[in-house]
C-alpha cells in the first residue's frame, strides 16, 4: 500500500511511519524543509503519485500555556495547513482514505465527550483557537465527504505518552513535564514545583497503543468519528506519584502551585464506540506505561533533562 504520511517526523509521526514501514507499506513522510504545508501548491508540486491512505497528524501547536500566548498565529497557521492538505486531497488524491486527527479539547466538557457532541457548545476559552481549527478540519472532512463522496476517519486521541519522546524546543505536554522536572529533583536536587493544586483530571494513551488502534481502525472503518482514550482519568498528584516510585524521589517534597495555569479541571473522552468496534482492545497499564517512560527519560533524556 502507498501512504503518505503529514507530521512524520512528530512523536506520534515517527511512530506511525515506523509501524507503516514495519508492515511493508511504501510510505512518503515529507517534512516541513521539504514540504511546507502552511504555502500553497507544496503539496502539488511533490512528484506525483496515487496514494491509498493519508494520515494528516500535522498541526502548528503546542502544550501548556502556548495557545494562550498564539491564538492568532494558531488559527492563521493551522487553517492554511488544513486546507491546504484538504484541497490537495480533493483535487489529486480523491481516491485515497484520509485519516485524520482531531483533539479533545474540541469538546466541550459541559456539553459531553462522546463524538456526537465534537461539534457542540464551546470549548475551554484558553485553548478555544486550537480547538475550533481542528472543528473546521473535521467539518472539511464531512463537507468533501457529502460532496465529492470522499472517504475519511476521524480519531481523537486523548494525551499520548511513551517513551522516544521528543520535542524540537517545544513546550511539553504535561506527562513529560512531570518527569523531566521529578528527574531533575532527583538528579539535581531542585525544587519539585508542579502547576495548579494536583487535583485537575487527566487521562493518558500510550502512543504504541494509539498507533496499534489506529492501523486497525484505518483497515475497516470510514467516515466515522472515533475517540481513542482509556476511558478513566487520574489526578496529577497520581500521575506524580506512579512517577516518584519510579524515580525514587519522595513525593510528599513536591510543591504545588494553585496559581499556575491547568487548563481544563477534567478531560475525559467517552470510548464506548471504540470498544463496540474492537471489543477485544488490550492497552498497556497505566504503571507500566510510566514505568518505561520513566526509565527512557531517564537513560536518554540528558538533554531534555537539561533544559530546566
Amino acid at each position: 500500500m502507498k501512504i503518505f504520511v503529514t507530521g512524520g517526523s512528530g512523536y506520534l509521526g515517527a511512530s506511525l511511519v515506523a509501524a507503516l514501514a514495519a508492515r511493508g507499506h511504501a510510505v512518503a513522510a515529507p517534512n516541513s524543509r521539504n514540504c511546507d504545508l502552511t504555502a500553497a501548491g507544496n503539496l502539488e508540486s511533490l512528484p506525483h503519485q496515487a496514494y491509498d491512505r493519508i494520515y494528516h497528524l500535522a498541526a502548528w501547536t503546542q502544550a501548556g500555556d502556548f495557545c494562550l500566548r498564539h491564538p492568532g498565529e494558531q488559527w492563521l497557521i493551522n487553517q492554511r495547513i488544513n486546507t491546504n492538505v484538504l484541497g490537495w486531497w480533493h483535487r489529486q488524491q480523491p481516491q485515497a482514505k484520509l485519516v485524520c486527527i482531531g483533539t479533545s479539547c474540541a469538546y466541550d466538557s459541559q456539553v459531553g465527550l462522546a463524538e456526537q457532541d465534537y461539534l457542540k457548545g464551546t470549548p475551554i476559552e484558553s485553548l478555544f483557537t486550537y480547538a475550533m481549527t481542528k472543528r473546521m478540519l473535521y467539518t472539511g472532512l464531512l463537507a468533501l465527504h457529502q460532496q465529492y463522496g470522499l472517504k475519511y476517519l476521524h480519531l481523537v486521541p486523548s494525551t499520548l505518552y511513551g517513551p522516544d519522546y521528543h520535542t524540537d524546543g517545544r513546550q511539553m505536554h504535561f506527562i513529560f513535564d512531570l518527569i523531566r522536572k521529578i528527574l531533575r529533583g532527583k538528579r539535581y536536587g531542585e525544587e519539585v514545583v508542579l502547576w495548579g493544586d494536583g487535583q485537575q483530571q487527566r487521562e493518558l494513551v500510550y502512543r504504541d497503543d494509539f498507533v496499534r488502534i489506529m492501523l486497525t481502525l484505518s483497515e475497516s472503518v470510514e467516515n466515522e468519528t472515533i475517540n481513542i482514550g482509556a476511558g478513566a482519568e487520574f489526578s496529577i498528584r497520581h500521575f506524580a506519584a506512579l512517577i516518584c516510585a519510579q524515580a525514587g524521589y519522595d513525593a510528599a517534597a513536591i510543591r504545588y502551585d494553585p496559581a499556575r495555569y491547568v487548563g481544563a479541571k477534567s478531560k475525559c473522552l467517552v470510548v464506548e464506540k471504540l470498544h463496540c468496534l474492537l471489543p477485544d482492545i488490550r492497552l498497556t497499564p497505566l504503571e507500566v506505561g510510566i514505568a518505561r517512560t520513566v526509565d527512557w527519560f531517564s537513560q536518554h533524556g540528558d538533554d531534555l533533562l537539561a533544559s530546566p
